[in-house]
């Protein structure tokens, strides 16, 4: 019954809200245009659309709030309204009930729950749409957070998604617009953040690499798993105490140095993006916490690892060529990356979209740099990805919203916060590993030992497949034999044949003088 009755709300939220209007309002089609016009009839639409779309997916549940939340960074296919009112959306929605959580503890652990835990707080700490988190104590003391997934949420999130990828689907089929914006993919996309999220041992991977890789940093603290009680749907990590990231008074009363963290902050994402291509990408406020703790005081303390971001080593030579043309400023070579990289159609001028990109980034570099906001260059260039069809990679995107909310988060900070200054260390050393002298000798050292295993054996896998070459190899070879045989015989029966001709001409002469002087 809910699932059959879930199409009918879903409908009448939309209806109660105008979504209908912003969907038909889109299309081309006079008919459609005409239908919506005569849906909004005698309907109270006074809000802005942006505001409509953020208060109904609110309505439809937590499913829908996450995709609003993910579709406000695709800034490359909203309209600027839409998106900054999408990106106001919080993980914020009612706990379900304690008894429920401990019953998904003690399923998850085959064992009650006073047999894992001494202590276990029934009251969470906090409530997203996927999951929740208690705080607890295991028998030996150690102080932990447990995050129990939501129950149910395989089946709604499937249903939920089977009628967005129907929706989806109607959108390109009526839509000119619908089709540049791709929705099937941002469907799909969506699809496999969530089932990311619903694996909370792959959340707990996450963050366990992310620990290793800030080992020595010291700059963030991450929690450290407890992998006796990780499963599929309840994780056990270390408590973390901190102060929200977002409580600015309270920390400097603590004597927390503000521009130091918003410093250190855009620190920790270089580090993670350049240095090791495996970032957090879910950077939002209510996920950060600073340490007050003497020990580890002014750190900052990284939540939630259920989305992260990952980059190839084609990703950062990509990007390693476009900051290095960037900062030439040769906006050519801008243009030919991206056309060499499939993100915009062969068929595409270069002096058209070179001019574009320099139209976008040459006002910037005349400021002085603590005025250039990465972010603004970003969304004017989203704006011309609209023009040439760009197709953008979905690691990057994901890497854009990353940047964009670490910005943000720092000129919150510290508003005189100079992004590119911070970074340029790290833009500098990254590119110098990636295209110089020092990257190729990185690359060689990580090879040796492949290179010291196979160098050995060479002689031997030569002289085997010499050896044990196949059949038509050698047939190859006898017939090339064979015709060189043929060629050879042929050439010899010329050289003869001319030799012959020629001795016989000289005979000739000499029988000729021989008869002039009387002697024959």
């Amino acid at each position: 019954m809910r699932t059959s009755l879930r199409p009918v709300f879903i409908g009448l939220i939309g209806l109660r809200y105008g979504l209908d209007t912003l969907l038909l309002g889109s299309m081309r089609h006079p008919l459609l245009t005409l239908l919506g016009r005569i849906l909004s009839t005698g309907r109270k639409l006074d809000a802005p659309r942006g505001e409509r779309l953020r208060i109904a997916l609110e309505r439809l549940g937590p499913i829908f709030v996450k995709f609003g939340q993910m579709l406000s960074t695709r800034r490359d296919l909203l309209p600027p309204d839409v998106a900054d009112e999408l990106a106001r959306l919080q993980d914020r929605v009612p706990p379900f009930p304690s008894e429920e959580s401990i019953r998904l503890v003690e399923k998850a652990f085959r064992r009650p729950l006073g047999d894992v835990f001494r202590q276990f707080d029934a009251e969470p700490v906090a409530s997203a749409s996927i999951a929740q988190v208690h705080f607890a104590v295991l028998h030996d003391g150690r102080e932990v957070a447990v995050k129990v997934l939501r129950p149910g949420m395989l089946s709604v999130i499937d249903d939920d998604l089977a009628l967005m990828r129907t929706l989806a689907r109607w959108v390109e089929r009526l839509s000119a617009d619908g089709r540049r914006l791709k929705p099937r993919e941002v469907v799909a996309e969506f699809d496999t953040y969530l089932h990311d999220e619903l694996d909370l041992v792959r959340e707990a991977a996450n963050a366990a690499q992310l620990r290793r890789n800030m080992q020595g940093l010291d700059l963030v603290l991450v929690p450290e798993m407890v992998w006796d009680y990780c499963t599929t749907t309840v994780m056990v990590m270390e408590r973390m105490k901190g102060v929200p990231i977002s409580h600015m008074q309270r920390l400097r009363e603590a004597g927390v140095d503000i521009k130091k963290l918003a410093r250190d902050g855009v620190t920790i994402f270089f580090t993670q993006v350049f240095r090791d291509g495996f970032f957090h990408a879910d950077m939002h406020p209510g996920n950060i916490q600073v340490s007050l703790a003497p020990e580890t005081f002014g750190r900052y303390i990284a939540l939630d690892f259920g989305i992260i971001g990952t980059l190839t080593e084609v990703d950062k030579d990509y990007l390693a060529q476009n900051f290095m043309a960037f900062l030439h400023r040769d906006y050519k070579r801008v243009a030919e990356l991206h056309i060499e990289s499939g993100w915009v159609p062969p068929t595409t001028r270069v002096d058209e979209l070179e001019g574009a990109v320099r139209t976008v980034c040459e006002p910037y570099f005349d400021r002085p740099l603590k005025e250039i906001s990465l972010g603004q260059v970003l969304m004017r260039l989203f704006q011309i990805s609209r023009r040439f069809n760009v197709e953008i990679q979905p690691q990057l995107v994901l890497l854009q919203k990353t940047l964009l909310n670490v910005e943000g988060l720092g000129r919150q900070l510290d508003p005189d916060l100079d992004l590119w200054t911070t970074a340029k260390p790290f833009l500098e050393r990254w590119m110098h590993e990636q295209v110089g002298l020092r990257g190729l000798l990185q690359r060689l050292k990580k090879e040796a030992p492949r290179y010291a295993k196979l160098l050995p054996e060479l002689p031997r896998l030569i002289h085997d497949n010499l050896q044990n070459s196949n059949d038509d190899l050698r047939l190859d070879l006898a017939a090339i034999l064979r015709e060189q045989r043929k060629t050879n015989r042929l050439l010899s029966a010329v050289v003869w044949v001319v030799l012959g001709f020629v001795l016989g001409l000289v005979s000739a002469q000499v029988l000729m003088r021989l008869h002039v002087l009387g002697i024959f």
